[in-house]
């Protein structure tokens, strides 16, 4: 039986993948640092133990860049599915056997995934070189819109049912 891994550090809809997972009855694993409280996305009558279908577990990591990361990869199985908007955990992922989704609704793909994290490269490159000549920072992603939502639910759902 697949699992789901959330990485929750920053995503936008831990609520909507535990409600995939319930309704998929597939075992879900929220992951975060031990700054965010991960306990708020779960209802008071989810599971938290072991059982034949759908429970909840929180999966708290020190603060860190990337501890939520490694510490999902550390659980990972084939088979298993993982909610994340970084490109390096979803290639990871992808190299275990598992599928990935971001939390816009894109399911990561093998034949593109290396694409994804060379443009990931260079995007820190030129940031680096603009923090050096005392360029601002200006963010380039898209505000997060209630079609994206809806995408990421129904493409998870679909994922879920192939796995």
């Amino acid at each position: 039986m697949p699992t789901l891994y959330v990485d929750a550090d920053a995503c936008p809809v831990t609520r909507e993948a535990i409600a995939c997972a319930r309704r998929a009855h597939l075992p879900c694993v929220i992951a975060g640092d031990s700054g965010h409280n991960l306990a708020k996305h779960v209802r008071p009558d989810d599971p938290t133990e072991p059982t034949a279908g759908f429970w909840v577990r929180l999966l708290q990591v020190g603060q860190g860049a990337d501890a939520a990361d490694f510490a999902i990869v550390c659980e990972l199985e084939s088979g298993d599915v993982v909610v994340t908007q970084d490109f390096g955990l979803a290639s990871m992922a992808l190299g275990r056997g598992c599928a990935a989704i971001d939390p816009r609704g894109h399911v990561y793909d093998q034949r593109t995934i290396d694409a994804l994290l060379l443009v990931r490269h260079a995007t820190k490159q030129e940031l680096r070189s603009k923090r050096r000549r005392g360029k601002p920072r200006v963010s380039k992603h898209a505000a997060f819109e209630p079609g994206d939502r809806e995408r990421f639910v129904r493409n998870l759902d679909q994922l879920l049912k192939r796995q």
